[in-house]
């Protein structure tokens, strides 16, 4: 029952729309003061373990005890291949410090996935929305409305259309597109032995041909009605690849007590609505029966303890802050959560009022890396 993080996933998405296209330049060459108020000097090295690897970069703790997430968006894919990163392992990293993750994706990076044949016209054009978008994210908050975060998020699709409307030409160019064969192998279908009958693939393969070559004639209405048409012959097997989860394994997810045998048969003849509607595109209906389910299945979940709680974070609080978190959370647990949910979130914001400065001191100190060192091995970006 954590307390929900408002429009967190709408920013998130925001900022990385397109992101390896629309991420903005990084800082300037100067020490940087994060928001946990440390200050790291650009260039400086950190010695640490790493405790999560991502496609881009690593969570980092340092020997100093401090967190960070180390970018390793300056190194080639090749060199990423060749450091072999494993959770556990120790390594050394220069680098300066950013103010967002944002930041860490610059122009310069940008270009290196352009087609050599973009004109330097055309390259300053891209670079001039390339810093619109920087300016638009970083006037994302998550004290917007969602009207004014729509409009934000409108405003830098924009831009990108724009920025597309200049690279496209060349990348179609440049394009080789898969075989059929190599694209239906990406879908796993042979792994599960989910068997595509040979009309089906006839037509399937039939319909790829005639997508490519409206997408090298650059006709993307006509491009994307053949995809919808491809998808649809695909559904069944797509279904019989990922079949959906019978009630009683979804059911397994929920902690749940005490619960009676009637209350069951209600949840899995909601639950088997919900199927139904997701069967038929029926999102608006989808979305209103798992409303009526998981205020059914709210009445039944056993809440987490205070101590099971705190143990989701890293971080340690002192025992005064601790004994008065204890006694708001289980006044919290007591409250009914439909007829006092005004003191409910009341009672959630004196919580995290207390825990804030936790969350600040621990933040991760963004580091776009310049040089790494991983089992003595020194590597330079290419």
């Amino acid at each position: 029952m954590k307390k929900p993080i408002k429009k967190s996933w709408m920013i998130a998405s925001a900022l990385t729309i397109g992101m390896a296209v629309l991420t903005p330049l990084q800082a300037g060459a100067t020490s940087v003061e994060p928001a946990n108020g440390v200050t790291v000097q650009i260039e400086q090295q950190i010695t640490g373990t790493i405790k999560s690897i991502g496609e881009s970069g690593v969570d980092l703790k340092g020997r100093d005890g401090k967190n960070y997430y180390i970018s390793f968006y300056k190194f080639s894919e090749e060199q990423l291949g060749q450091m072999k990163l494993v959770e556990g392992q120790e390594i050394t990293v220069e680098g300066g410090v950013v103010e967002s993750y944002t930041d860490f994706y610059t122009f310069e990076i940008y270009k290196r996935s352009l087609p050599k044949e973009v004109t330097n016209e055309e390259l300053t054009k891209l670079e001039k929305m390339f810093n619109e978008v920087k300016k638009l994210q970083k006037e994302i908050s998550d004290d917007m409305t969602e009207e004014e975060f729509d409009k934000k998020f409108e405003e830098i699709g924009k831009v990108y259309e724009e920025m597309h409307k200049i690279t496209k030409p060349y990348i179609l160019a440049n394009w080789q597109p898969q075989t059929f064969e190599e694209y239906m192998e990406e879908f796993g279908f042979g792994d599960k032995n989910v068997i595509i009958a040979e009309n089906d693939k006839k037509q399937l393969k039939a319909i790829y041909e005639e997508w490519v070559k409206l997408q090298k004639d650059d006709q993307e209405d006509k491009a994307t009605e053949k995809m919808n048409e491809f998808y649809e012959i695909l559904d069944p097997y797509f279904e019989e690849l990922n079949p959906p989860q019978i009630f009683e394994e979804y059911m397994k997810e929920f902690n749940l007590v005490d619960i009676p045998a009637e209350t069951l048969a209600k949840l899995k003849a909601i639950y088997e609505d919900i199927q139904k509607a997701d069967k038929g595109d029926n999102y608006d209906l989808q979305e209103k029966l798992y409303g009526e389910f998981y205020d059914i299945i709210d009445q039944f979940i056993k809440p987490q303890t205070f101590d099971e709680y705190m143990a989701d974070y890293e971080f340690k609080v002192s025992e005064a802050d601790s004994k008065q978190l204890k006694q708001l959370y289980e006044e919290i647990l007591k409250l009914d959560k439909k007829a006092e949910e005004a003191k409910i979130e009341e009672k959630w914001e004196a919580f995290y009022t207390i825990l804030d400065p936790y969350f600040e001191a621990s933040k991760e100190i963004l580091i776009s890396a310049s040089k790494l060192i991983i089992n003595g091995q020194e590597y330079l970006p290419q």
